[in-house]
């Protein structure tokens, strides 16, 4: 009867060891796991800080909005599709008008309530890419049928995709 007790106490102990294994195993990825995400979530912020934009200069026709917009930050931005540009305008009836202007690349003819880049300058480094100390010439359409009215004053925002951004306010 003293073996089967030494067998009994033998598996218990095994059974606790492997409990406390997987248990240790598991805390120590958790671990790993949570450390990792710390360190991409202090780099997103720290990109974040290091980005900054100027818009420099708007002009309107009515229809079509000229930006052009400096990057004074240390960051390249390339991701255009994912940067946004909100327009808060007085059409010809003074009617306050708010769109989002998505991004359009560069194939097609602008639509309306859509902008494309223009130009960047100089674009030596990176082509199509904007860089610190480039200045980028942005066209944003507004819909033709729904133009900016006469001596109305506007606004127009500029964000890019990590969330720094920069607004002004303009006149037709």
């Amino acid at each position: 009867m003293g073996f089967g007790s030494i067998i009994a106490a033998m598996v218990s102990v095994s059974a606790i060891l492997l409990t406390s294994y997987v248990c240790s195993r598991g805390g120590f990825y958790m671990a790993d796991v949570l450390s990792d995400s710390f360190v991409e979530m202090q780099e997103n912020k720290n990109e974040m800080l290091k980005t900054e934009i100027e818009i420099i200069g708007a002009t309107t026709d009515g229809v079509d909005i000229l930006l052009s917009v400096n990057n004074t930050g240390a960051v390249k931005i390339g991701d255009f599709e994912y940067m946004d540009v909100i327009v808060l305008y007085c059409n010809s009836s003074n009617t306050t008008k708010t769109i989002w202007a998505p991004y359009q690349g560069e194939t097609a003819p602008l639509a309306g309530n859509h902008w494309k880049v223009h130009s960047i300058s100089p674009d030596l480094i990176n082509p199509g890419i904007f860089d610190p100390g480039e200045i980028m010439e942005m066209q944003v359409r507004l819909n033709a049928s729904d133009p900016i009215g006469n001596n109305s004053e506007n606004w127009i925002q500029v964000t890019t995709p990590n969330g720094a951004g920069d607004s002004v306010y303009f006149k037709r």
